[in-house]
């Protein structure tokens, strides 16, 4: 240790060290781990870590005027020749005036090529795969202190191939992280779905029951759809009864699952193409894509956009537009803005639609193959309190829990762009810190 910070230590408590470093960007606080090993002991705190976190979490949902920024967009990019060691992370912000403000890009490691993102929330980003040999190893990702850790679900071995939901959150009443994974087979059929939940502090899997949640005379829940949208301290997705379709919510906090009825007549006689659930302006809303009958010949699809004024309450569910769009695949609707625009990704690329006027923005994002919108932006020093493994000795292994990604391949911070400005934070949250994904 320095004499300047030996003297630094005798003349400023450890409370008020603590505090300052509390309030400093992550950057910043990985480099000063190497001041002392006191300074390293404080930040790598699961107590500090915390702290830090939701000092960021507040910084951020209130340090944003509402007349500059309408949220965040996030992406993941690659070069056309598809090379997996050119995948990016970007986060940009979403202006007012219809520009894009680029604040970070992060290299995804070559790791992760087979993975997508589920989900993610305070800076944290949840991973999983499609593939059947890899449908139970899951990754959590803080590309800000370049760390990952490993989580190794339950393989349910159903009979037939099987396909999993995911939900990501942050309990804030509990002060973990969770992930709800719901497995249920890929042919519809009336096998029930099972249920899993990972919370972070313990760093374990433990089954929950969801078949409690319909009436008996409904049936069991044969399939869950997800991505799931976090509203009102829970999760949302769609689930299936065999002739019975609703939306399932999980209460983030004590672990409860719950039945929400959809928009009576929401079809009103046309046929269903897809359905997502999502956020507009503070509500939830159920977005119902159906094919444009008039139109069919032209590819167009109408959207409804039901919003449910009270919370819980199925007799409230309104509809409030009808927009008719060009045909847009199962996958590319990606949320709204905070000003209610839609954003899509149709035959002219990623846009934001106006619902009441129905104006249509392209924005300047080419390429991109995974999108999520998020109301706020932040980083976070969560999962710097593990062990770190380089990518090698995961390579070798195959089950090491938590790797630095100093060594992976790229995985580094390339910062902001020159020329188009930057923020002080970058990844994405929305409300209590959470966000939905879609790939």
């Amino acid at each position: 240790m320095s004499q300047t910070t030996a003297t630094m230590r005798e003349r400023v408590p450890d409370d008020v060290v603590e505090d300052i470093l509390a309030h400093l960007p992550v950057k910043s606080l990985t480099r000063f781990r190497c001041v002392s090993k006191s300074w390293n002991s404080i930040i790598t705190d699961t107590t500090f870590i915390c702290k830090h976190m939701k000092l960021n979490l507040n910084q951020s949902e209130s340090s944003i005027p509402a007349n500059t920024y309408s949220g965040y967009l996030l992406y993941t990019t690659e070069d056309k020749d598809g090379s997996s060691s050119s995948k990016e992370l970007c986060t940009v912000a979403c202006n007012n005036d219809r520009t894009l403000t680029q604040v970070f890009r992060f290299e995804i490691p070559s790791f992760f090529d087979k993975y997508m993102i589920v989900g993610f929330c305070n800076g944290l980003f949840c991973l999983a795969s499609r593939e059947k040999e890899l449908c139970h190893v899951i990754y959590l990702w803080n590309p800000s202190i370049r760390m990952l850790k490993k989580l190794v679900a339950t393989r349910f071995n159903r009979k037939y191939n099987e396909t999993a939901a995911f939900g990501f959150a942050y309990d804030s009443l509990n002060n973990d992280f969770k992930i709800l994974r719901i497995v249920s087979d890929a042919l519809f059929n009336e096998s029930e779905a099972e249920a899993e939940i990972y919370t972070l502090s313990s760093d374990s899997w433990r089954k929950v029951v969801i078949s409690k949640v319909t009436e008996p005379k409904l049936g069991i829940i044969c399939c869950v759809w997800g991505p799931f949208t976090f509203y009102n301290g829970a999760l949302h997705a769609i689930a299936f009864t065999i002739g019975y379709l609703f939306f399932l919510s999980f209460d983030i906090s004590d672990e409860s699952f719950h039945e929400i009825m959809m928009p009576r007549n929401h079809l009103d006689g046309l046929t269903n193409y897809f359905t997502e659930l999502e956020v507009y302006k503070g509500l939830l809303a159920d977005f119902v894509f159906t094919y444009d009958l008039g139109n069919e010949r032209n590819g167009s699809v109408l959207c409804q956009v039901w919003v449910m004024e009270e919370y819980g309450v199925p007799e409230s569910w309104t509809r409030k537009f009808v927009i008719p769009i060009e045909w847009i695949r199962i996958r590319h609707f990606f949320g709204c803005t905070n000003n209610g625009e839609l954003l899509i990704k149709n035959a002219t690329g990623l846009v934001s639609i106006d619902p009441e006027s129905q104006n249509q923005n392209i924005l300047a994002i080419e390429d991109a193959n995974w999108v999520a919108f998020s109301a706020n932006s932040m980083e976070s020093l969560v999962l710097l309190d593990g062990g770190r493994v380089s990518e090698r000795e995961e390579e070798e292994k195959k089950n090491s829990n938590v790797c630095s990604m100093d060594d992976l391949g790229g995985g580094g911070a390339l910062g902001s762009s020159g020329g188009l400005g930057s923020s002080s934070s970058g990844l994405g949250s929305i409300g209590d810190g959470h966000s939905r994904a879609t790939s």
